[in-house]
């Protein structure tokens, strides 16, 4: 163990202890916008549609230009990347205090947090944290990292619900702006240049692709898009859970209190399953865990809708779901990076992040799209409970073998 922990040098464990942080503040806040739908839906009279199209565009944009943010970064630098998110994000969670429609909503909430997000969430401080740490610990570091996210979410969100109760949600919508501000400060662990952390040397026979040409082999690479099919099935569900398990529960007769405890335990136990993916996937076939993971979703959500519906069954899921609730970022990101290496690790982890954006799209709006037209959720808890286990037969099949020949007599071979 001692041997491990000498490889880690002060950059990697402030870069590390940095983008948890970011990652705790950027998704805590982000997590807690569930809170927000019935409140705002009854000042304003806007129909859970539209307020799920809000989130829906929110995560297809925060997907869409993650690719495009990636690549500045990766040129721009980490740091500069973080703070024109950081203040991006609060400019648009003071402006939702001030929105009196849908379509102010559409702009707050929706574009600029979502465009905020892709440039203050993990596939920007993955990126600069992978190209400081060596490949055996790699998974372990954005394992920790991920679960930075999860303990967002299991401090922001009960102290979101509890502004919301005191304040108001206007009010709320403000000091949560404040609080993201703190994400300029923690910008400042990572370096100004070489990508923000500082640019590892490439694995043994890694190629020295240009970005055209590493998007190009991965165009071309079927594990990668098999990835990219699991991963718009995380986005899904987690979209879905994170914006309807709230108003889902208080229809059903439970306390909103039991809502907001909920989306904190999903975050509490995402601290330990992140963590352990991270673990896990560092030691065995990255693949096959997240194979499990999706199948445990598929599993954990029948369970929650076929057993009687109690404040106690809500919790538990919530433990459950939670374990198994961002496991998939360390495994995903680890098998990008050991498909493609690390120069483009930003960029193409950012092209994975979007097929989850898409799946979160689609988890966010469809569901209250359903629900305004029949009254249930339980269309769409049945959709999840399919594509889980879709999800989980992609990762079966799937391989995180190098897409590149690992030395120069391999090369030679691959050449003739």
């Amino acid at each position: 163990m001692s041997e491990v922990r000498s490889d880690w040098t002060r950059s990697a464990i402030v870069a590390v202890a940095a983008a948890a942080f970011i990652v705790t503040i950027s998704m805590g806040v982000r997590q807690s916008f569930g809170l927000l739908l019935q409140p705002i839906g009854r000042d304003l009279a806007i129909a859970r549609e539209s307020f799920g199209f809000a989130i829906a565009l929110q995560n297809l944009l925060f997907g869409l230009v993650q690719p495009f943010v990636a690549a500045l970064s990766e040129r721009w630098g980490t740091r500069a990347t973080l703070i024109g998110g950081a203040l991006v994000y609060a400019g648009g969670l003071v402006l939702a205090a001030t929105i009196g429609s849908a379509a102010g909503l559409v702009v707050s909430l929706g574009m600029l947090t979502g465009l905020a997000l892709s440039a203050t969430t993990f596939v920007i401080v993955l990126g600069a944290v992978g190209r400081l740490v060596a490949p055996e610990q790699r998974s372990v570091a954005f394992g920790i990292v991920t679960a930075g996210g999860s303990l967002g979410q299991f401090a922001v969100v009960p102290l979101a619900q509890a502004l919301i109760a005191a304040i108001g949600w206007r009010a709320s919508l403000v000091v949560l702006g404040v609080l993201v501000l703190s994400i300029v400060v923690a910008a400042f662990g990572f370096r100004a240049a070489g990508g923000g952390a500082g640019v590892a040397p490439r694995a043994a026979g890694e190629p020295d692709w240009r970005l055209a040409e590493a998007l190009h082999h991965a165009s071309r690479h079927r594990p990668y898009w098999l990835l990219n099919g699991g991963f718009f099935v995380c986005g899904f569900h987690i979209a879905f859970v994170g914006t309807h398990l709230p108003a889902y529960l208080v229809d059903r007769g439970i306390a909103a209190s039991i809502g907001a405890w909920s989306l904190a335990l999903i975050g509490l136990f995402n601290i330990f399953g992140s963590y352990l993916f991270g673990v896990w996937g560092g030691r065995g076939s990255r693949p096959r865990l997240l194979a499990g993971l999706y199948a445990g979703r598929a599993v954990a959500i029948a369970a929650f809708i076929w057993l009687p519906l109690t404040p106690a069954s809500a919790l538990v899921f919530a433990a459950v779901f939670g374990f198994l609730w961002l496991g998939t970022v360390p495994l995903t990101s680890g098998a990008v990076a050991s498909m493609f290496g690390l120069r483009h690790l930003s960029t193409l982890n950012g092209v994975v992040f979007l097929s989850h954006q898409v799946g979160a799209f689609f988890g966010a709006w469809w569901a209250g799209w359903l629900f305004d037209r029949t009254g249930s959720y339980l269309a769409i808890w049945q959709v999840s409970i399919a594509l889980g286990v879709l999800a989980a037969v992609l990762s079966v099949v799937t391989r995180d073998a190098a897409a590149f020949p690992k030395t120069p007599q391999a090369a030679l071979g691959a050449a003739r």
